[in-house]
């Protein structure tokens, strides 16, 4: 009985996080920059992740800040390849405000997802912050065939 108990919360627990998250759906391939994903986060989550689908080929990337400060410490590139790309960021960013430009190792590549660790900064408002991930596709690694 406590097995079934331990397994249906776990379960439950798996839904949970699984249903809060928001994937990105990419739908163009015109080079430039775009946005992948967007959050809110809060001063209760110390990290997230923006899941990446369909049009996932990118070259760079970078975070937008609105709303509040976000400390950003670092975060992992999962490829669809299984690959990881591990980055330090150790950037406060003010709102508005961005990251800096992370390209990506191997050039334009397939995005799973991204997780990143932070630290929404205390403000006057306690407002939470709105975080935007934006890719730059340049469409030089385009497989033959496609565009």
């Amino acid at each position: 009985m406590k097995k079934t108990i331990i397994i249906l919360l776990a379960i439950i627990g798996m839904y949970s996080n699984v249903s809060a998250q928001k994937p990105a759906i990419m739908a163009s391939d015109k080079t430039g920059w775009h946005k992948i994903g967007e959050t809110k986060v809060d001063f209760k989550k110390e990290s997230d992740e923006i899941v990446v689908w369909f049009a996932d080929r990118f070259d760079a990337i970078k975070f937008k800040v609105k709303d509040a400060p976000v400390e950003f410490t670092s975060m992992d590139v999962y490829f669809e390849s299984g690959d990881v790309q591990n980055v330090m960021l150790n950037a406060t960013i003010k709102a508005p405000g961005e990251t800096r430009i992370i390209d990506l190792k191997g050039g334009e590549r397939n995005l799973k997802k991204i997780v990143f660790v932070y630290k929404t900064l205390p403000n006057r408002k306690d407002e939470k912050a709105h975080i935007e991930l934006w890719g730059l596709k340049t469409n030089t690694n385009t497989p033959k065939g496609k565009k």
